[in-house]
């Protein structure tokens, strides 16, 4: 276990000089969905995204049931966003179309930033050909999604013939091929070093993870801690490399975890074992690594892409958007 120094974020980010120009994010399955959000919503402000087990945007708002059978979006959710229900004697993959018109809207009612600026994003994405829950089928529909904004050569898309569902690492977790907590699988594969290559260019070799570089803070004061919905947890994480700490100019990148992935059921794992703060320390990337927790409505403690915190979910006044969003421009501004 490392050693975490509790405090605010506020005090974290004195004397950071972090570059407005280098915000990128990157998720796990719910987290992927969510980082997908997070870039099309604030496309401005966002560089690059790193997608791993997602789907488009705004895929559970899409009619598959009749209304009235799919109130909640569960199904959509469940079986045509992701194949989570065993049964799946219908397998249905996203409405692209639906996804991209959803966009356009949106950004015509000013509650997400004009997709023109997606255009200029990297995109980085990673489907695993074993995985269950959110298959390749589903990925190359975020994959259309994606080309109808950004340029073919800003993405890019890897296949694993032998992956599964989980945050893919080089050399820790489970076998590649299993999908089952901590969703963490050894692929021989450094997904973290991909895509914040894909996003940044080439980087310096990894450097060794300094445990005193990991800080925890009190994530509350970004939402209504009353506010059971928004589902997000009481503590968050930031790596601050070493260079960061001492004045120079830095990257902002945000890590996403997944389903089944709150530091209350699998520990430290995620913010410590996917990769991301080796590369952190060598490039001048600071790492927040924001919790979610579960409550009734989300049992599995997953990031809200389909509206269990309320309609606006997928948009600016989204109540998860807004924390995040918050806690980025704490540290940049």
């Amino acid at each position: 276990m490392p050693k975490l120094y509790a405090s605010s974020l506020a005090e974290l980010s004195h004397g950071l000089k972090l570059d407005p120009e280098q915000i990128s994010v990157s998720g796990l399955s719910s987290g992927a969905f969510m980082a997908v959000q997070l870039q099309v919503i604030y496309s401005k402000s966002i560089m690059g995204a790193g997608v791993i087990a997602g789907g488009p945007y705004r895929c559970a708002a899409g009619s598959y049931l009749a209304p009235w059978l799919d109130v909640t979006r569960t199904y959509s959710m469940l079986s045509v966003c992701t194949h989570t229900l065993a049964n799946r004697w219908r397998r249905l993959t996203p409405d692209v179309s639906f996804s991209i018109q959803e966009t356009k809207r949106l950004a015509a009612a000013g509650l997400i930033d004009d997709p023109k600026y997606l255009a200029r994003q990297k995109v980085w994405m990673f489907s695993g050909a074993n995985d269950p829950l959110v298959p390749t089928a589903i990925m190359n529909t975020l994959q259309s999604y994606y080309q109808a904004f950004i340029p073919a050569e800003n993405i890019s898309y890897v296949k694993n013939a032998n992956a599964s569902h989980g945050m893919i690492t080089e050399n820790y977790g489970r076998s590649c091929d299993l999908a089952l907590p901590p969703f963490i699988n050894d692929c021989d594969f450094d997904a973290a070093g991909a895509l914040l290559q894909q996003i940044y260019g080439k980087l310096q070799t990894k450097a060794p993870v300094k445990t005193t570089n990991l800080f925890s803070f009190n994530q509350q004061t970004f939402f209504d801690s009353n506010d059971r919905s928004i589902s997000m947890h009481q503590n968050a994480h930031i790596y601050i490399p070493s260079a960061c700490k001492n004045g120079q100019r830095c990257k902002l990148h945000i890590a996403l975890h997944g389903c089944a992935q709150t530091e209350d059921w699998i520990g430290n794992r995620f913010y410590t074992q996917a990769g991301y703060n080796a590369w952190a320390e060598s490039n001048q990337i600071v790492v927040l690594y924001p919790q979610t927790k579960a409550w009734l409505a989300n049992p599995q403690a997953c990031w809200d892409w389909w509206g269990y915190s309320g309609e606006h979910y997928a948009d600016k006044e989204g109540k998860q958007i807004r924390a995040l969003n918050t806690m980025i421009r704490a540290l940049i501004d």
